[in-house]
């Protein structure tokens, strides 16, 4: 008789980390399905697709553990957020934290991690990355926006008032700036929005085909086949026009319609920003959200060095706020990016309370 396979030697703080492992195993799988239960098609797909590679990463420490398995524990706190924002969110904002999470997997340096499930999870980062890229995608126009108007507002006001309450004014004085500097902020914001946007508008129309050529087709010399000089010009060698255009033309004898040159031409993919008075208007108040804030103590009655520290406390909360979101939804870390928004919007202020006390009359 064959002696029984002796148990691996374990030892309790090994023990306790596989059964992190698997509580940290299966949370993640609830997640990926907590996410995949907010979308349809493709992407729900691939997320049930990642959940249950967890869950045959979840099977290797319960084979490990054996009979230590012990009573099911929670996972991390962290990891544990996710699924609740998983639940309460999904987006781009969640795949992003989950795409941080695939990112600090120690499997690779865990002896008791197989190699194809450390391989596993440098694999699911870069799949949660392509799916938070196209959220990104999505958003990004309408974030850069949002981000740079409201940081604007709370830099650029910031500076403006603490400058001139350095110079020693009075506090009516410093009020009055501070919501002159908002109102002409956001207009200037607003109106360079509108022109932006309604010049980029302008732009894509004229380079877009006519509908007219269209129409002309079915009246092209077809020996001259001058067809192939508008595929010439949109980049294609000689050969390829011709062949494109002879297409178009045999198409148009042997159905009688003609073929939109526009459906043709391989479009180059441009962001899309909405009309130019929503941006605009979008504009103005997301500047106003920003420049409200250091003028805020001067509206409560505040005065002199209260003043300036409340609004800087102010202005560095929302600062770090940003800078943080920022770095969660571009997959980096948000304490670096919230360290290095507070430092340039601080650095910029500090600048102009320093010509304010240099150039004014009294101390504020």
């Amino acid at each position: 008789m064959d002696a029984p396979t002796p148990t691996p030697t374990r030892t309790p703080a090994e023990i306790r980390r596989w059964r992190r492992y698997l509580a940290a195993e299966r949370c993640e799988a609830a997640v990926y399905r907590d996410l995949a239960a907010t979308r349809t098609g493709e992407e729900r797909e691939i997320l049930l697709a990642l959940a249950a590679a967890e869950k045959r990463h979840e099977q290797h420490w319960l084979d490990l553990l054996g009979d230590d398995v012990g009573m099911p524990r929670r996972g991390d706190p962290r990891t544990r957020m996710l699924a609740f924002l998983a639940r309460r969110l999904g987006g781009v904002f969640v795949l992003a934290l989950v795409q941080r999470a695939e990112s600090r997997s120690s499997y690779a340096d865990d002896g008791h991690a197989t190699a194809q499930m450390a391989a596993d999870e440098q694999i699911h980062e870069e799949v949660v990355r392509s799916l938070a890229t196209r959220g990104r995608n999505r958003l990004s126009g309408s974030f850069r926006a949002a981000v740079f108007g409201a940081n604007d507002g709370l830099v650029s006001n910031l500076a403006l008032v603490l400058g001139i309450g350095a110079s020693g004014v009075t506090t009516g004085t410093v009020l009055l700036t501070g919501l002159a500097g908002l109102l002409a902020g956001a207009l200037s914001m607003g109106a360079g929005e509108y022109v932006s946007v309604r010049s980029q508008r302008e732009l894509l129309e004229a380079s877009t085909p006519a509908p007219s050529a269209t129409d002309a087709l079915p009246d092209l010399d077809v020996d001259a086949n001058e067809l192939a000089l508008v595929y010439r010009a949109r980049g294609m060698d000689a050969d390829e026009a011709e062949a494109k255009a002879d297409g178009v033309l045999h198409r148009l004898q042997a159905t009688g319609v003609p073929e939109g040159i526009a459906e043709d031409e391989e479009q180059t993919n441009h962001e899309t920003h909405g009309t130019a008075w929503g941006a605009a208007v979008a504009s103005f108040f997301l500047f106003s959200s920003g420049a409200i804030v250091p003028v805020l103590p001067y509206l409560f009655g505040l005065e002199g060095t209260t003043a300036v520290v409340v609004a800087s406390a102010l202005v560095g909360l929302c600062l770090l706020v940003t800078g943080a979101v920022t770095g969660l939804l571009s997959g980096t870390s948000p304490f670096t990016r919230a360290g290095r928004q507070l430092l340039i919007g601080f650095g910029a202020a500090g600048a102009t309370y320093l010509l304010g006390l240099a150039f004014g009359t009294t101390v504020a």
